[in-house]
């Protein structure tokens, strides 16, 4: 049976998620040692403290949590919390998943079959039509297209998807209308399909936000197709992000003379499925087995309180970390530590302000 949060829940939840230096893999981490966001609560300081942040840490109150909730409440907004049923499946198997989303507009279609259609803001008029038609095509097929509601690529391709139901996901708050001239659009998409974030209600996207933004556009797809992009842009940094979470990567070939095609050249280089129309990615998507929920492998162990081994693992593991992501495990043998043992004390390093825990079990020094 799905599980159902209390009120209280949800809050300690929120509160959780939203606490100083708790990302989504620190969040995860404290859920697997805790139980439950309460008790991981009321364990924070603490751990701060041990990790040696000097500064208080900075919690969310009951009442600032109560007033989000009670502000996507006014605009019609749902809080979809990690540990209820209702989160999105393809969402949930990811290392680490986003500890909530806040969805306006049909949170059904999260849990259908999705494909995510990205690409350059200053598209031709070529591959917006392009990107207008394959979307249209996959929705008449039953697929859900996910994207950004950015200029270009994403908004011609939620253009096209929108009479079938449409994914949006922003990077401010699920009422943050960015940008401004597709405000039109924005409406349709929340009384067609729906728009989602994990930022809070009334947040303006900063430039920080937009690659948390793509994680999930792709985390919520099986596949990730590009239709134009530059070598350094967001979609092809949700393609890459789309690989390293097994999903599907596509990409459709252009001109060596148009910059806006080298992104996607470079993609069918690596091993992408080169897209031509329609069929390209269904042939793809059609055999893919679906993408289940799974364990992470592991957690940080038990609270070692004032052990102090874990004092001395906490000092060679600042001297082992580099700016450069360092795996968990490649840590662990450096530092000749049981993993759980190691994953406590980066938790602690990563609440002091001091280490940054990545998805895919990596970790690098701030």
């Amino acid at each position: 049976m799905a599980h159902v949060p209390s009120n209280a829940e949800r809050i300690d939840w929120l509160r959780l998620a939203r606490a100083e230096s708790v990302g989504p893999v620190t969040f995860r981490h404290l859920i697997g040692r805790y139980k439950s966001a309460g008790e991981a609560l009321r364990a924070l300081p603490d751990l701060a403290r041990r990790g040696g942040r000097a500064l208080p840490l900075k919690l969310p109150s009951v009442d600032q949590a109560e007033q989000e909730l009670a502000a996507g409440g006014r605009i019609g907004a749902q809080l979809i919390i990690g540990c209820e049923g209702d989160f999105p499946p393809l969402l949930a198997a990811l290392d680490a998943p986003p500890p909530l989303l806040w969805v306006l507009g049909d949170r059904a279609l999260l849990k259908t079959k999705t494909v995510a259609v990205v690409g350059a803001r200053t598209a031709s008029a070529t591959g917006r039509r392009f990107a207008r038609t394959l979307a249209n095509a996959l929705g008449e097929a039953g697929y859900i297209v996910v994207s950004g509601m950015a200029r270009g690529i994403d908004a011609a391709a939620h253009e096209g998807s929108v009479a079938w139901g449409a994914v949006a996901v922003l990077a401010g708050g699920v009422d943050d209308i960015y940008p401004p001239d597709n405000a039109a659009l924005y409406g349709a998409l929340v009384a067609k399909g729906c728009v989602v974030s994990e930022r809070s209600i009334g947040h303006a996207a900063r430039a920080a936000d937009f690659p948390r933004r793509n994680r999930i556009i792709s985390g919520l797809s099986r596949g990730v197709v590009v239709v134009e992009a530059e070598l350094k842009s967001g979609s092809l940094i949700t393609a890459r992000l789309a690989g390293e979470q097994g999903r599907e990567v596509f990409a459709v070939p252009g001109s060596p003379l148009d910059p806006r095609a080298r992104g996607a050249n470079e993609l069918l280089r690596q091993g992408a499925t080169l897209v031509e129309e329609v069929e390209d990615v269904l042939r793809v998507l059609e055999a893919q087995p679906m993408v289940t929920e799974r364990e992470p492998a592991a957690y940080a162990g038990p609270d070692p309180g004032a052990d102090p081994d874990i004092d001395e693992l906490r000092a060679a593991l600042e001297i082992l970390l580099s700016p450069t992501p360092t795996a968990f495990d490649e840590l662990a043998r450096a530092a000749g530590a049981p993993i759980s043992a190691v994953l406590a004390a980066l938790v602690e390093l990563a609440l002091a302000g001091r280490a940054e825990l990545m998805p895919g079990g990596f970790v690098a020094r701030i």
